[in-house]
C-alpha cells in the first residue's frame, strides 16, 4: 500500500493514496487505483523496467530505480522512460514520480 507519493517535487494528498494498491508477483505487476493497470516488471540491480500490458498504460515502457528496506519499497519512476532516475528525487523533474509502499501482510 502506498504511504507517500510525489510527482515533480509536489507531494500528492494522502486521500489520493487510500484506494491504491501495488501487487508484484513472478515478474508481473497489478496497480489498483482509479482503474486497474497490469503488465510485466524486470529488475536488474537497483533498476526496474515496467511494461504496461493492460489498462491506461498498455503499450508504455517506464524506467525506474528502487530500494527495499524494512518492508518499505521505494520506487522512483521516469514516466518518459528514456533514462533511469539517478536518485529518489522528483524536484524539477515533472515526469518523475516517487512512491513509497509499505508491505501489508506476508
Amino acid at each position: 500500500m502506498p504511504v507517500k507519493q510525489e510527482m515533480g517535487g509536489t507531494m500528492l494528498p494522502q486521500a489520493a493514496l487510500e484506494k491504491q494498491k501495488l501487487i508484484i508477483s513472478d515478474g508481473t505487476y497489478t496497480v489498483i487505483a482509479e482503474s486497474v493497470d497490469k503488465g510485466t516488471v524486470k529488475c536488474r540491480g537497483d533498476k526496474m523496467d515496467i511494461y504496461g500490458k493492460e489498462g491506461v498504460n498498455a503499450g508504455k515502457h517506464f524506467t525506474a530505480i528502487y530500494k527495499y528496506e524494512n518492508d518499505d519499497l521505494t520506487i522512483c519512476y521516469n514516466l518518459k522512460g528514456d533514462s533511469y532516475p539517478e536518485a529518489f528525487e522528483t524536484k524539477s523533474k515533472p515526469l518523475f514520480f516517487l512512491s513509497v509502499f509499505k508491505r501489508v501482510g506476508k
